[in-house]
């Protein structure tokens, strides 16, 4: 009996204990430990992110000593990092979208995220629409650990989120850049040659009538017309000598005027007669088998369509247009309607964008899905380590200048890569275009709903048959067959009614 009231009374005491401890804790963090994880709504494009299930001959072992192994997903391993760093449990709802447009629509039909990765131009329209939620001031303390977007974001990038506004407001409070890159022309060069490619001439060339693709929405075929459309001047060395060069090059490609979107469509109904098709991924397949020669595409495309090729033994180069290139940006915001007031999730938010920064991560998410990373890493090298495992060729001829980016010192020697001239514009000059050519890059606005209608139904001319196109003798024989079909049908029904 002895023995038994002993172990009975064990437990009693030590709840008791554990009772009086819990009592001397803050009431806040007491009830935290009572509350259900943190759920945390996200939503990304797809295949955006590293999923993990890396083969071990895959592991990228950089000379700054850091071993890189997706094993698994990025989304499980920042669950387990916020728990072991900030002692609460949140769980990931992880969903994708396949285009800004149906996004939006999902928030507009009720879809509830907290945290989004649109592209720029929708990050605009949602700020515009005041429906995001501004970072806080800690998340931008670069004094903090493991604030590595803040500490780690490229100066280049930095300043482009810094310098542009909505409404007055910079985009760097609301957005936080995760991938960017630029538009070119993915190419065969045994049909096709570097100069005929490095113009968007070629997308209106009746040489290669048939063989190239253009992108299946509205603003990137639509920035190529502007390209053709306005090239003299865009090419013009006194328009390119302007202060506010830059500035001007932003206005051409964003002219969504009524005569602007006229003149374009003119040229853009040309241009679909010239075209193999109108695609949303299915270009890079197209010019691997051989069925095109050229294809638009986003730089990150481009960069997983050329590893694939050489798979097959098939050798594609990418140019970017000499006229102008798209600078375009994915970025991850928060919601209003979904964080509101709770700083908690507020908080793993901020640090599901900040694990995703930390640098190993940065590259196991370009690993991955081949975009880039807008993170340089600070003090932190292993981005351009990164660079090196993947393209240094140290009997390379020429020296390939980064400090733009990790730096914004395009002379700083320590960030130049060795390589050959024909990588500046193959899988590294995609993924981190030269200085020269981000100064020849313009980003796309938002269009607000009376441009978006115009344009909207500019393309809805191209892409559906425009009815003000067609010849008048073909009216004419239209109606012709029309009035007889009538009177064919009126005949039959008079004889019908006149039977027995």
């Amino acid at each position: 009996m002895k023995n038994k009231k002993n172990q009975t009374g064990l437990p009693a005491l030590l709840f008791g204990a554990v009772c009086s401890l819990l009592a001397l804790l803050p009431t806040d963090v007491a009830v935290a430990k009572e509350k259900d994880p943190i759920v945390l709504r996200v939503c990304n494009w797809e295949e955006y992110i590293d999923e993990g299930d890396w083969d071990a001959d895959e592991r990228i072992d950089l000379d700054n000593g850091i071993s890189i192994l997706g094993i698994n997903s990025m989304v499980e391993d920042f669950e387990k990092w916020y728990y072991e760093n900030y002692g609460v449990k949140v769980q990931v709802e992880y969903s994708c979208a396949g285009t800004n447009e149906e996004l939006y629509n999902q928030l507009t039909i009720g879809d509830t995220f907290d945290l989004i990765c649109p592209s720029e131009y929708m990050i605009m329209k949602l700020l515009s629409e005041d429906m995001l939620l501004p970072f806080s001031d800690d998340f931008y303390d670069t004094t903090k650990d493991k604030n590595y977007y803040a500490k780690g974001v490229s100066p280049y990038i930095d300043e482009v989120f810094r310098s542009n506004e909505i409404n007055g407001e910079p985009w760097y409070r609301y957005a936080a850049c995760y991938m960017w890159g630029i538009t070119g022309t993915l190419y065969d060069p045994s049909h096709i040659s570097y100069e005929d490619a490095s113009t968007m001439e070629l997308y209106n060339n009746p040489k290669y009538a048939s063989r190239f693709t253009l992108k299946d929405n509205v603003r990137d075929t639509f920035f190529v017309t502007l390209g053709i459309k306005d090239a003299q001047k865009l090419l013009s060395d006194d328009f390119r000598q302007q202060p506010d060069y830059r500035d001007q090059l932003a206005h051409i490609m964003n002219d969504v005027t009524p005569e602007n979107i006229n003149d374009a469509e003119v040229l853009l109904q040309d241009m679909v007669q010239k075209v193999y098709s109108l695609e949303t991924d299915s270009g890079k397949a197209d010019i691997v088998s051989g069925k095109v020669y050229a294809s638009y595409q986003w730089s990150g495309d481009a960069i997983y369509a050329m590893d694939q090729a050489e798979e097959d033994d098939v050798y594609l180069d990418f140019a970017v247009p000499k006229e102008v290139t798209n600078l375009w940006f994915d970025g991850w915001v928060m919601l209003k309607k979904g964080i509101g007031d709770d700083a908690a999730k507020q908080q793993a938010a901020e640090a599901f964008v900040n694990f995703l920064s930390r640098p190993d991560n940065a590259v196991r998410n370009m690993y991955y899905i081949g975009y880039t990373s807008a993170i340089a890493g600070g003090d932190d090298d292993t981005i351009f380590e990164y660079l090196r495992w993947t393209y240094e060729d140290e009997e390379g001829e020429a020296s390939y200048p980064l400090g733009y980016f990790f730096t914004g010192n395009n002379s700083d020697e320590t960030y130049m890569i060795s390589c050959n001239e024909e990588d500046f514009r193959r899988q590294l000059g995609a993924q981190y275009p030269s200085l020269e050519v981000m100064n020849r890059s313009a980003i796309m606005g938002f269009y607000d709903a009376t441009e978006s209608q115009n344009i909207n139904q500019m393309w809805i001319n191209v892409r559906c048959f425009n009815l003000l196109d067609v010849p008048t003798p073909l009216w004419a024989t239209l109606g012709i067959l029309l009035v007889f079909l009538i009177i064919l049908l009126l005949y039959k029904k008079l004889k019908s009614n006149h039977r027995p």
